[in-house]
């Protein structure tokens, strides 16, 4: 029986308190997924938002919730109504250049995060213990790549995501700092916007990380390996979905997208609170990054800001490269999974490990760790949105999808969602053209 059999088979004879159990117990790729997306480009992102422009922009994390959500409920049901990856799907049924386009953008996106990822860990190792940047990088890179390769990633996910626990530390932090809760609720509820480069190009940097191209495959992925690990090993055993199924992965994707967007919220009030209430509005280092802990965490607030950093880079990194992974193993016919040992798939973690070093190689550029986290935002949110337009297509292809082509509602909203990101793109290409 399935995940989402077996959750709504306890579901009806469980009480108020079973359920919640039930319901705890039964979320999967999409809280993964979710989580994942507060990745250290992400905290980076959201705190140089609050940093520079108060709480201006946070009105972004509820109007982007329905977007993500969306978005991700696409690629989850694509997946678990046809069995196949979205790469996979693209092969199939669209022309080769179309879909070596969009697996060398969603590699150079994905590389780009995770080498930015992982200088921001190495930086913020630093506070922890005084060594240099690159002897905290190559020991960074080294643990994170043994830990992809060797270690199965749903078990040491389960040890990393208590160190991801340091992220709501922010939420304190908005609680126990003076607060204008009266201009942050004006500010959350009405979207306000500047016609300047800056605030575009922070705009784009937020969409970017908060719709990022690695979470579509990721999500499309792990939806396809939990039914692996239901036995069903082919293609073809897992063609359909149920409507239990689809009702359980949309609670599933929803809670992931809900947790994220809320640690996103809280990041910017609280980064607006603290460091551009003191005048602090460009975060080019780590410590400037955890000043934003100082009102609750004191001197340990590098401690925490470390801790947090680190643990989500750890979480997020094997996702960043394991989905660029997926998608280039689907392209060239290779055996993909991240339950596979390394001597069953060669070429999947070989891409794995090729990816890593090329983000590790990125930092010996002499590219500020902390500013690369924004930039690398911003390189998703240009990068997003021709893949956004290939999962509509997909999602809407009859032939593909059957009766399970997206709905009205969520049509339009992932038309918009990809439209919307492209003009935000093209509108900051043209700014920075002149």
């Amino acid at each position: 029986m399935s995940r989402a059999g077996k959750a709504e088979k306890e579901m009806r004879r469980s009480g108020p308190f079973g359920k919640l159990k039930v319901y705890l117990k039964a979320l999967g790729p999409g809280l993964v997924t979710g989580a994942s997306d507060d990745d250290p480009s992400g905290i980076g992102t959201y705190s140089q938002t609050g940093a520079q422009f108060g709480y201006a922009q946070l009105w972004t994390a509820p109007f982007t919730f329905p977007l993500m959500a969306v978005t991700q409920e696409i690629c989850a049901r694509i997946a678990l109504h046809t069995g196949c990856g979205l790469a996979d799907l693209i092969r199939r049924h669209y022309p080769k250049p179309v879909l070596y386009v969009c697996v060398w953008l969603l590699f150079v996106a994905n590389t780009v995060n995770l080498g930015a990822d992982l200088g921001a860990m190495a930086a913020s190792g630093q506070l922890l213990l005084d060594l240099p940047f690159q002897v905290w990088l190559v020991g960074i890179t080294f643990i994170s790549t043994t830990l992809q390769i060797f270690v199965n990633y749903k078990r040491y996910a389960r040890v990393l995501r208590y160190l991801t626990l340091s992220l709501f530390a922010y939420v304190l932090v908005a609680f126990v700092s003076p607060q204008d809760w009266g201009q942050i609720s004006r500010n959350t509820l009405i979207p306000t916007v500047q016609l300047s480069r800056d605030y575009l190009l922070n705009l784009v940097a937020i969409l970017g990380t908060t719709i990022s191209p690695y979470l579509f495959f990721w999500q499309a992925s792990q939806e396809i390996e939990e039914k692996i690990d239901e036995g069903k090993t082919t293609a073809k055993a897992r063609k359909g979905v149920t409507r239990v199924e689809l009702k359980w992965m949309r609670t599933d994707v929803i809670s992931g997208m809900l947790l994220s967007n809320l640690v996103m919220w809280f990041i910017i009030a609280t980064a607006g609170s603290t460091l551009f209430s003191k005048g602090m509005t460009d975060i080019d280092s780590a410590p400037k990054a955890a000043e934003a802990l100082k009102p609750i965490a004191g001197d340990f607030a590098y401690l925490l800001f470390a801790a947090g950093i680190i643990g989500t880079g750890l979480l997020a990194v094997p996702i960043l490269a394991g989905s660029a992974a997926y998608a280039i193993a689907e392209t060239l016919k290779l055996r993909e999974g991240l339950y596979l040992k390394l001597r069953q798939a060669p070429g999947f973690y070989g891409v794995i490990l090729f990816s890593t070093l090329i983000g590790f190689a990125l930092n010996l550029t002499g590219i500020n760790p902390i500013r690369a986290l924004y930039y690398a935002a911003v390189l998703n949110g240009i990068i997003a949105p021709p893949l956004l337009v290939m999962i509509m297509l997909i999602g809407n292809n009859q032939k593909i999808m059957k009766d399970k082509v997206n709905g009205r509602i969520s049509s339009a909203v992932g038309w918009i969602t990809a439209i919307l990101m492209a003009i935000a793109a093209a509108g900051l290409l043209l700014s920075l053209g002149r």
